[in-house]
């Protein structure tokens, strides 16, 4: 396997339109072109709070990526980065993929400052979650969410 994680470059927005679109159809999520026009804005704009890293192939294909954000910790008067998307091209799953994905995610937590990485995922995806079981804990926290209407 041969991958090296990168931020996300302008050459590498018809791969990450291939593998977000897997990920919302993996989720059963219905998004649209303009839903990822919009998300691929927030990446490229630094007013906006969310980054994206992308594993590239040594071809330059995007393999896989990871959506990530900073987020405030109160109670504990730190920084954390919150994982919000990963998601592995199937043809390249099974090769450490999501691994250096989490690896370089671990990295910028801790050139940012950060005391912890952070993310959830579907109680049923076991793939995933033997990934994570190997470099983080589970937590006991349940995950709720409320409408603002």
């Amino acid at each position: 396997m041969t991958v090296r994680i990168l931020p996300a470059a302008l050459r590498h927005r018809a791969g990450w339109d291939r593998l977000y679109a897997g990920y919302a159809a993996f989720y059963g999520v219905p998004q649209t072109e303009a839903m990822r026009d919009t998300v691929w804005g927030w990446i490229h704009d630094p007013a906006q709070e969310v980054g994206a890293l992308v594993a590239e192939a040594a071809d330059g294909e995007a393999v896989g990526l990871a959506h990530h954000r900073l987020f405030a910790r109160p109670l504990r008067a730190s920084r954390g980065l919150f994982l919000d998307d990963l998601f592995v091209d199937p043809a390249w799953r099974g090769r450490g993929v999501a691994d250096a994905l989490l690896a370089a995610l671990r990295d910028l937590a801790r050139a940012q400052g950060c005391d912890v990485v952070r993310w959830i995922t579907a109680e049923d995806n076991a793939r995933a979650r033997g990934a994570y079981d190997r470099v983080a804990k589970a937590t006991r926290w349940v995950t709720y969410d409320m409408p603002p209407a």
